[in-house]
């Protein structure tokens, strides 16, 4: 995707597709490849934990009554006492949702929005059904997030701020047809066709949060972007110029058209080394304000009972992304900015699943703690920095900062903590002995010849 060096409005959609598809593992540097391994590892460890969620399973229910040819997997079907082979599509539906039932997959603020799971399950439906390596679909995958990150940056900030669309449903789909067009090996025209395809499905409303839609819109995008390069490969046809042309993605989606950002150097070469994951089981803009309630909740003299005021300065963006401001349910305190700081001030292990219930978001110690949360909102601030400030029963004031916008520095202390994620998250669904021998698969998937007989262990 580097070969990308001046780009303009005219021939906008062909150029990012002409990258997409010239893109050969070759060309991936070793820090990307192991980060797109890492973003396979998590992945798959969140959809193994979110199978047996109700919205997969009313997924699964109305999928498998469809019925259809059974091209692929279920990831995590034992979770739910079956096990389940779907059409391609249908799979790549299905997994998606339930890698982001819990949103604790990676995120990449490029976007914003969460691109492996948008992107990596119509890859492996279509990696599955087809018997392609673990090299190829790791290959797709950094091409598809490139894209998708690429595009991103050139409609921001208003896509997703101002409009309110769900990038990981809109850029997503878009992602998984370069991704799936990829692994097919089509051309750098049919792959143009591939996302005028994807383009004219895309769709999803941050309005949602808080409800099955938002992970329904992973699952969508994965399916529209498979579906899109498999018509593309047949001949269906679309406009080639899709995102750029009159009325076109651009123009309808975003007030903000900037096609020469989509040059920028991403960071280190490639955008995939940005991807963020998720070690706290709630939206990505919860975490800075965890990190620093964390940070002063381990000061000496600092007790829930003791705090009498919390001020929040925070991006006028997560206003409209995670302020549900008295959540009922364990899936609204994800959303809940108030919610995860009380949680995060209380001693609350935000990064269990179980810490997300109804029971929690009636606590009345953390009811107590979160209606004293106050918030500064300010534009022009970046989504993932927080400003934390304690005002004390005897008025002393304790501050923190925290910005969860930073990737990792140390790539191999990344993969152990996610590897310890993984195993959380797959133990219980896979057992320990097979947990641990998908992950040691996963983690070496570059050398797998087929994927295919690494996710039988998934199943």
């Amino acid at each position: 995707m580097n070969a990308i060096t001046e780009i303009g409005a005219q021939g906008f959609t062909r150029r990012l597709a002409a990258a997409a598809a010239a893109l050969r593992w070759e060309d991936v540097p070793a820090p990307a490849r192991q980060v797109a391994a890492q973003a396979v590892l998590d992945t798959i460890g969140c959809t193994l934990a979110g199978a047996g969620e109700p919205v997969a399973e009313a997924l699964l229910a109305e999928l498998a009554e469809a019925g259809g040819a059974p091209q692929a997997g279920v990831i995590g079907a034992g979770a739910i006492g079956r096990a389940a082979r779907l059409p391609a599509t249908s799979a790549a539906l299905l997994n998606g949702a339930a890698g982001h039932a819990l949103d604790f997959d990676d995120v990449n603020m490029a976007m914003p929005g969460h691109p492996s799971v948008a992107i990596l399950p119509a890859l492996l439906a279509l990696g599955e059904a087809r018997g392609a390596s673990g090299a190829a679909v790791l290959t797709a995958l950094v091409a598809g997030t490139e894209l998708a990150c690429r595009v991103g940056r050139v409609m921001a900030p208003g896509h997703y701020d101002g409009l309110g669309f769900h990038a990981t449903a809109t850029l997503g789909c878009l992602g998984a047809a370069a991704a799936c067009a990829r692994l097919m090996g089509l051309d750098a025209e049919t792959t143009a066709v591939a996302l005028g395809i994807a383009v004219t499905q895309a769709a999803g409303l941050k309005s949602m949060f808080g409800t099955d839609c938002k992970p329904l819109h992973a699952g969508a995008a994965a399916r529209t972007g498979l579906l899109a390069a498999k018509l593309a490969s047949r001949g269906f046809t679309a406009r080639s110029d899709a995102i750029e042309c009159a009325q076109g993605f651009a123009a309808t989606h975003s007030p903000d058209f900037h096609p020469g950002r989509a040059a920028d150097p991403a960071p280190g070469g490639f955008h995939i080394l940005a991807n963020l994951f998720k070690y706290h089981a709630a939206c990505y803009l919860t975490h800075a304000p965890i990190e620093a309630a964390r940070v002063l909740a381990s000061r000496p003299g600092v007790a829930p009972e003791r705090i009498a005021a919390v001020r929040l300065t925070l991006s006028e963006a997560c206003d409209r992304v995670c302020n549900i401001p008295a959540p009922r349910t364990g899936l609204e305190a994800k959303f809940s900015l108030r919610l995860t700081t009380a949680m995060a001030l209380a001693g609350v292990e935000t990064g269990a699943l179980a810490s997300y219930s109804e029971t929690t978001a009636a606590d009345p110690q953390l009811v107590s703690l979160r209606d004293k949360v106050t918030f500064d909102f300010r534009p022009d601030r970046a989504h993932t920095l927080a400003d934390l400030e304690l005002v004390l029963d005897d008025g002393t004031r304790l501050a923190a900062r925290h910005d969860s916008g930073v990737p990792a520095a140390d790539l191999d202390e990344q993969g152990r903590r996610l590897g310890a994620k993984f195993h959380v998250l797959a133990a219980p669904v896979l057992g320990e002995a097979r947990a641990d021998a998908l992950a040691a698969r996963l983690v070496a998937l570059e050398a797998e010849p087929d994927i295919g007989a690494v996710l039988a262990l998934a199943a």
